[in-house]
């Protein structure tokens, strides 16, 4: 399966939150799944910090280069089609990180690993 992180999946992930569901968490540990991480949410955590919104245990520079560097985790840029998918998706969600997940959950067929439920008005597959 290829697993797209949400935002707040990738930060308990890391965190080692006890919210985390147990399926998300051996769907993650499960070597055989592809993890993929968008730059969006890499996006998102540094603006958040900067606006005192989010606080993270260690700097997001040291999350780069101890905890994703190191992983298989893949790092997903933002492309034209993502875009293109963005513009026609109804406003069932507001959040425009949110929203652009969602189009490279559809654009690249990944299974978006979240517990928002909103996500599910769309059709994206979504692992909770």
């Amino acid at each position: 399966m290829r697993l797209l992180l949400d935002t707040h999946i990738f930060i308990w992930l890391i965190d080692g939150n006890p919210k985390l569901s147990q399926t998300a968490r051996q769907a993650i540990e499960d070597e055989s799944n592809t993890l993929h991480l968008s730059i969006v949410s890499l996006w998102e955590i540094t603006i958040k910090t900067s606006l005192g919104k989010l606080e993270l245990a260690i700097p997001l520079e040291q999350i780069v280069i101890n905890f994703i560097l190191p992983s298989d985790i893949e790092i997903l840029p933002i492309h034209l089609p993502h875009l293109l998918i963005l513009q026609t998706l109804p406003f069932h969600h507001r959040d425009p990180f949110d929203r652009l997940l969602i189009s490279q959950a559809k654009s690249e067929t990944l299974t978006l690993v979240s517990e928002d439920g909103r996500f599910e008005q769309y059709e994206v597959e979504i692992l909770w």
